[in-house]
């Protein structure tokens, strides 16, 4: 099956921006379960600056910084940035937490090295290419620290939706307007170049409920190079 070229879904970025203008607490506000794992295992390696990326409306960048990190929360809408940034100045976490309007398609604005770790939770699932999630992998090798940590969470494929909906490209399905890009654990090891895969563990979210890898794997001491944007 042909995957679509950069830029083909970029009617998701107009459909996020909506859903985070309509709704100011569209994921709810409490902490997601794997942001508490994440928190957990910063904390055991000393980690200090935490990485956000896809931080949508900031519900886990605003647990990360009452638990003490410092938060670079990073992501594609300015309506959900907003939010995030109202949210913290009431919550007294504004010290703690800067905003990045960021393209997880494009390079990062951020120096080698900048983070001990990095968090995400479902951006690899969004409507992203495997060239483009390749680059990406590629970017959180360099702005990571030798040795930090980075923990995502992707949708499986023994999921309820995978399959359903209209096929948008080899492993991505959309449903209601979303796209969502579905793994397998071959798919989480072709992404673990330049990191010790060191936890891939099943879990699962929500009313439906969603079935997820929760991942978490540590960037080797020499990185490996990654592919040209």
């Amino acid at each position: 099956m042909d995957v679509p070229k950069t830029g083909s879904f970029d009617g998701q970025r107009e459909l996020w921006e909506r859903s985070f203008t309509e709704d100011g607490a569209f994921f709810g506000q409490e902490a997601s379960l794997p942001a508490r794992w994440a928190a957990e295992a910063f904390r055991r390696d000393d980690a200090k600056r935490i990485l956000e990326l896809g931080c949508g409306q900031g519900r886990d960048s605003l647990f990360f910084a009452r638990r003490g990190f410092f938060v670079t929360a990073a992501d594609y809408s300015a309506a959900a940035l907003k939010t995030l940034s109202e949210e913290a100045a009431v919550r007294g976490t504004a010290s703690r937490i800067r905003t990045a309007e960021t393209d997880a398609r494009k390079v990062l604005p951020f120096e080698d090295g900048s983070f001990d770790g990095c968090y995400s939770h479902m951006l690899f699932c969004m409507a992203l290419t495997l060239k483009e999630l390749l680059f990406l992998a590629s970017e959180i090798r360099r702005v990571l620290v030798p040795r930090g940590l980075n923990i995502y969470t992707v949708r499986h494929k023994g999921d309820a939706h995978w399959g359903k909906g209209a096929c948008r490209a080899e492993d991505i399905w959309e449903l209601d307007g979303y796209a969502v890009r579905f793994f397998d654990r071959q798919a989480v090891a072709l992404l673990a170049d330049g990191f010790s895969l060191e936890e891939v563990t099943e879990f699962e979210e929500g009313d439906l409920p969603r079935k997820l890898f929760y991942v978490a794997e540590r960037r080797l001491e020499t990185p490996v190079p990654g592919p040209a944007a």
